[in-house]
């Protein structure tokens, strides 16, 4: 078996931090900076396992350096392969990365269009012909419908295909969750991947952790968030939880051996907690001031955790500007905590989007009323949340390549009867 060298990257998230121009800038860079590596590193190949961007549509100064990188490395014959995650993915209209894969900047090796449930499906694949590396993997999906393509999938041809074989998910592993998302996110069992791979690429999550694929065999690699898109991730990369970078892959005789290449320094964040409680805007500066040590490394991102009710409203921007006298390259405020102040929705996001929605789905669940929705007795009771989950689930699959709007039409109407219990034979009533 060949000897080789490839890249993992997940969660870069470009386009992030939309309400914050310099932190946006410095993930974007962050990122290239990534990108630089795989032909510093002279890799083979490159994997993409989900969420290159933060939305399916980001504004097109995101995209263009992310493009140029892509093409710098197709010129210089590293090949990309990547999946979709649950940011890129996008039901309605046309994402960048569909752009960027139809314009041969890399090949998605995921299935594209969605299963109907219950069918069985193989798993495609591809074969890195330089390497002999087969790649395949199953892209996100928002609300975690990508987890019943797991149920119903075949790799059984994939398996049993000759050569050192890499799979790509963007989905949370349950044995591996970090401890402050065990049981808050619905995590993918390991058994239910592809067994027999020697390398599992992953994504999603955006802590670093690594472990043992299926049945104990083979590595299986989160790499964590590249830059992060929330103040937890910021707070993780400088606590060390997250090492954020790209990993690099050698490949000697069948066996991965993973490291990485950091493009954010955890000592270049500074996290320090501030509280306000009752200052003045004087004394917030003062307090503020006080938390630095004298000099701050140039270029220091610093995240002030503001706690307390100061007596009066601040100027945040002041606060910043003072901030970065004393050397700090960029300063972003937590102001989450403080109750004066209102929080920006961006920073509130620890948890992964799908986890947010169904959060909030469970809060109003119990606020709906009506005769309408009490004519429905499925939706009642401790089990009525359960059925409208799975419901909302079935009916956020979207239309198949080639399916007809009516089929599509009777599809879902089929799988809404099937979350409610209710027989078929009332589909020919509509």
């Amino acid at each position: 078996m060949k000897s080789f060298r490839f890249a993992h990257i997940a969660d870069a998230h470009v386009g992030a931090w939309s309400r914050n121009q310099e932190l946006r800038t410095a993930l974007r860079n962050s990122v290239v900076m990534a990108l630089e590596a795989v032909e510093k590193e002279k890799c083979d190949f490159l994997v993409i396992a989900g969420d290159l961007f933060h939305t399916a549509v980001p504004h097109p100064e995101e995209v263009v350096p992310l493009a140029r990188a892509l093409r710098r490395l197709n010129e210089k014959g590293i090949r990309i392969y990547a999946i979709f995650g649950s940011h890129d993915y996008v039901l309605t209209q046309t994402s960048w990365l569909d752009v960027l894969s139809e314009g041969g900047l890399f090949v998605r090796i995921a299935p594209s269009s969605s299963m109907e449930e219950g069918m069985q499906w193989d798993l495609p694949f591809v074969k890195d012909e330089p390497t002999g590396a087969i790649l395949a993997g199953v892209s996100g999906r928002a609300q975690g419908l990508d987890r019943k393509q797991y149920e119903t999938m075949d790799s059984t041809l994939f398996s049993r295909e000759e050569g050192f074989k890499i799979f790509l998910f963007h989905a949370g592993i349950a044995e591996f969750l970090p401890s402050g998302l065990a049981g808050k996110v619905d995590g993918l069992p390991v058994a239910q991947l592809p067994h027999g791979c020697g390398y599992y690429a992953g994504g999603h999550i955006h802590e670093t952790y690594s472990g043992p694929g299926p049945d104990g065999k083979g590595v299986l690699v989160n790499p964590g968030a590249v830059f992060g898109t929330s103040n937890t991730d910021l707070e993780n990369i400088s606590a060390g939880k997250t090492q954020a970078g790209i990993v690099i892959v050698d490949v000697e005789d069948g066996v991965a051996k993973p490291r990485w290449v950091i493009t954010t320094r955890k000592d270049s964040i500074k996290v320090v907690d501030v509280n306000l409680d009752g200052c003045s805007a004087e004394e917030a500066l003062k307090r503020l001031k006080g938390t630095l040590p004298a000099g701050v490394p140039s270029g220091t991102l610093v995240v002030p955790r503001l706690h307390g009710a100061p007596a009066r409203q601040l100027d945040l921007t002041l606060l910043s500007t003072e901030l970065k006298k004393l050397g700090a390259g960029t300063v972003h405020l937590d102001t989450q905590d403080l109750s004066s102040q209102e929080e920006s929705p961006e920073e509130r996001v620890v948890a992964p989007p799908e986890q947010v929605e169904i959060e909030v789905f469970r809060e109003s669940f119990g606020q709906v009323k009506g005769p309408e929705w009490a004519a429905v007795p499925q939706l009642q009771g401790a089990g009525g949340l359960k059925v409208a989950n799975e419901l909302l689930r079935s009916l956020g699959i979207p239309k198949a390549e080639g399916e007809s709007r009516e089929d599509y039409r009777r599809r879902m109407v089929r799988e809404g009867l099937k979350a409610l219990g209710l027989p078929q034979e009332e589909l020919s009533k509509i």
